[in-house]
């Protein structure tokens, strides 16, 4: 037994240190990003920030709305989508803004398979998403992955800590996914003890990724785009949104009305209702690790995202970031005690 004594950090024990700047306005900053994947060879050219593969968040609605609304976002698809949807979807949109999700289950990959043989070359982006990216399984599922597919870009996680990332990246894996139980409706250091402060973790990890020519997605902890220029200043290359998306129309959930008032469930996806719905229940050698919540209904998602895009702009403009690649050049944190003044609450 050994304890790390260092203290880790997560988004709310700092604040961004603004500096002087040139920009004029927000309109001025470039919140795109330019990459070319390791092993992929893909290039991409877009707003690094994806919807996470939550069947209330990573819908083909979602995915919809951004092209619609030209964000130059992506959507990581759920998993659960039946494969002529998926096959309705990648006809009219092809494969650009979206991810195509997978877990290591047998289900997953037999439809993966079955998809790509249908419709060779139109899956770009892969999401190999697990809760716990430190087996040996999941490292050689990742290897046997990528020696299937060479040519698609692969994200896969979650691990939060650089060796980790190491491995990965060398397995194959363009981009880490990175967070341990940091999301809003996940519970697992609650059951299991486990986890790291995101943004140590974003931290360590994008020093571990860059130096191989990697990249790394944190997936999980952003609550306001604030939480977001944060990460994006620590070092990650992209940035995953659950609860942030949750709860309006694109969501594809039912509208829920009690005493005049509108909600949405929102769920993690390792919850009782989650594997109720989709797996039949949960089984008997594992618990739980995810909760379910009622939230407030919260409309069409072009406000929301307008927000999250402006608080982004805006914080590279109080450090003089014209370009978001910019903004983690130009970035120095302060530890605080405290982050708002909630004399009128926490809004």
């Amino acid at each position: 037994m050994r304890i790390e004594e260092d203290i880790k950090l997560d988004f709310k024990d700092v604040l961004i240190r603004p500096k002087r700047s040139t920009l004029r306005s927000r309109k001025d900053v470039d919140i795109t990003r330019s990459f070319t994947f390791k092993w992929s060879g893909r290039k991409y050219d877009g707003v690094p920030i994806i919807a996470a593969n939550m069947d209330s968040v990573g819908t083909i609605s979602m995915a919809q709305s951004f092209i619609k609304l030209k964000t130059g976002m992506s959507v990581a698809l759920h998993k659960h989508y039946h494969i002529d949807k998926l096959n309705e979807f990648y006809d009219k949109y092809g494969g650009q803004s979206v991810w195509y999700s997978i877990g290591m289950v047998k289900d997953d990959q037999e439809k993966l398979d079955s998809f790509v043989k249908e419709r060779p070359s139109v899956i770009e982006k892969l999401c190999v998403d697990v809760a716990n990216g430190y087996s040996e399984h999941f490292v050689d599922f990742v290897k046997s992955i990528r020696d299937k597919f060479p040519d698609i870009t692969i994200m896969a996680g979650n691990v939060v800590t650089g060796e980790m990332v190491e491995e990965l990246i060398l397995s194959g894996v363009d981009v880490v996914k990175v967070g341990i139980g940091p999301g809003s409706v996940c519970t697992t250091r609650k059951m299991t003890g486990v986890g790291y402060p995101q943004l140590s973790a974003i931290i360590e990890c994008a020093d571990a990724a860059h130096g191989l020519g990697g990249l790394i997605c944190a997936d999980g902890g952003c609550t306001v785009p604030g939480d977001i220029a944060k990460a994006f200043g620590a070092g990650a290359d992209f940035v995953m949104l659950g609860g942030m998306l949750a709860g309006h129309d694109q969501s594809e959930m039912e509208i829920i009305e009690e005493n005049g008032n509108k909600y949405m469930i929102f769920y993690g996806m390792s919850s009782d209702t989650a594997m109720k719905k989709h797996k039949g229940g949960v089984a008997g050698y594992r618990a739980s690790e995810g909760k379910t919540v009622k939230i407030a209904y919260r409309g069409d998602i072009s406000q929301t995202l307008q927000d999250i895009l402006g608080g982004v702009r805006s914080a590279c403009t109080y450090v003089g970031a014209t370009k978001l690649k910019e903004l983690s050049k130009r970035m120095t944190f302060i530890r605080v005690t405290q982050q708002i003044n909630t004399v009128f609450g926490n809004d």
